[in-house]
């Protein structure tokens, strides 16, 4: 069985995470130094030392090795220090006070993902503490500038320093967060994620008076014919592994829902539909699925006009476009340039932002069984299963050279599942002590295990 984590354990990491919410890393600008220095200086405590390497000033990233025999692979527990911004005014809390209250850690970034951050370095403490022969190198790296595409973090150290950070496994976010079905539990192992091609369309027009309208060419108008006619694009269902393999799960956990779980898969034409009849049983479930089952394209910027009176001659829109693995993004941006080819004449311009194709990890591995057993052990009854996520994390810098890599933050139920997930990039984001002192013996013993 796992592990019973000691209550001066329970007292530390609600206080560490508390005070590491403190440090305000909102991405842009990052800051992220000051959370690596305060890493650091904790891990020291126990003679580990540690790294910091900045990819520009203040936009630092920890790196911490605990040396093994060799005679195993090296694991990394891989997190972000960065966080997505936080209006004050919309929280109940201050979101960067670290606020404890009513058995909650409140603060950004208390889910995504410095959460995973506190549990991965007690993981790291207690192997050293406890004296865990080791049989490979257990590597920590928490980073800088995951939220913005991870090139000043991740992505830096995997150019510049490789041989520091690259480990053939890998432990990061993106699943673990337990699906109540059935009065049992499903925990999904993120072991794919897909694509991103964040771009900019900027439309150009004729300036004029905002009186006489017809006299001019609006470049508003254009860029809303564009936004119009991506938002009525109905891009084909398809079902990658992965996604039919949670499925399955989802029927063996919950057999009322296998009659519509086999209709969906069998009638990729009619996913919509099915799809909102699955929401009067189970919204949760039914948007779980559906941005997993085809490209989505989403409006997230615009930009336009200049004063009240005058027809603008530019406008522009940033969109956010996620195409699943085995998909290319190349080939979609081409798909989307010929769709508004009609509406452009000439007229519209693109600028790639971000973009990298969609990746996965198989789950014929050691790792993930070991994942399995622990969960297993520690809630009979449960299933595990492998799951795709929309968005895009650090690990595609580690799947794209060679590693395997599972998303596994262990959280059980504490509310519904909808609200849990409303609250990351949300307002009022918190982590139970409960679920943090869970997921730390979840997460210590499946290191322990894998690593002995």
């Amino acid at each position: 069985m796992p592990i019973q984590i000691q209550n001066n354990i329970k007292e530390e990491i609600t206080n560490f995470l508390s005070n590491l919410i403190r440090i305000n890393t909102t991405n842009p600008p990052g800051n992220e130094t000051q959370a690596a220095r305060f890493i650091a200086e904790y891990l020291a405590k126990d003679g580990l030392k540690s790294e910091i390497f900045e990819s520009t000033p203040g936009r630092g990233s920890i790196i911490t090795r605990l040396k093994g025999t060799g005679k195993k692979p090296n694991l990394l527990l891989l997190s972000h220090l960065d966080v997505v911004t936080a209006n004050p005014k919309e929280w109940t809390v201050d979101p960067f006070a670290g606020t404890i209250k009513d058995g909650f850690v409140y603060g950004r970034g208390a889910i995504d993902m410095k959460g995973m951050t506190a549990i991965e370095v007690i993981t790291l403490k207690l192997l050293k503490q406890n004296n865990i022969p080791i049989k490979g190198d257990v590597v920590l790296a928490a980073t800088a500038d995951e939220e913005h595409g991870g090139e000043a973090g991740a992505g830096y150290l995997i150019h510049k320093h490789k041989d520091k950070i690259w480990c053939p496994y890998l432990l990061n976010e993106g699943g673990g967060t337990a699906i109540p079905q059935n009065n049992r539990n499903i925990y999904p192992i993120q072991t794919a994620e897909k694509g991103i091609l964040w771009f900019k369309i900027k439309a150009k027009g004729t300036p004029g008076h905002g009186s006489t309208p017809n006299m001019a060419d609006n470049a508003i108008e254009r860029i809303n014919k564009v936004i119009t006619k991506l938002g009525n694009y109905q891009p084909p269902t398809v079902y990658v592994s992965t996604l039919n393999e949670f499925l399955t799960q989802i029927t063996q956990t919950n057999p009322q829902l296998k009659d519509t779980i086999n209709r969906l898969l069998t009638n990729p034409t009619e996913s919509e539909q099915i799809l909102n009849e699955l929401a009067q049983k189970d919204k949760t479930l039914a948007e779980e699925i559906r941005p997993r089952i085809k490209t989505t394209i989403t409006p997230t910027i615009i930009h336009g006009g200049m004063k009240e009176n005058i027809i603008p001659s530019e406008c522009e829109v940033v969109f956010d476009c996620r195409v699943l693995p085995n998909q290319s993004v190349t080939k979609t941006l081409d798909s989307i340039k010929d769709m508004l080819k009609d509406i452009g004449d000439g007229k519209l311009s693109y600028e790639i932002i971000q973009m990298h194709d969609g990746n996965q990890s198989t789950t014929q591995t050691p790792l993930y069984d070991t994942i399995k057993n622990v969960l297993q052990e520690a809630d009979p009854g449960c299933n595990i299963t492998p799951t795709l996520t929309t968005g895009g994390t650090d690990s595609r810098f580690f799947r794209e050279t060679g590693s395997i890599c599972y998303g596994f933050h262990p959280v059980r139920p504490e509310e519904p599942n909808g609200e849990y997930e409303k609250r990351m990039h949300g307002i009022d984001e918190r982590l139970s002590i409960d679920n943090l002192v869970w997921g730390t013996s979840i997460f210590y013993e499946t290191v322990k295990r894998f690593m002995t």
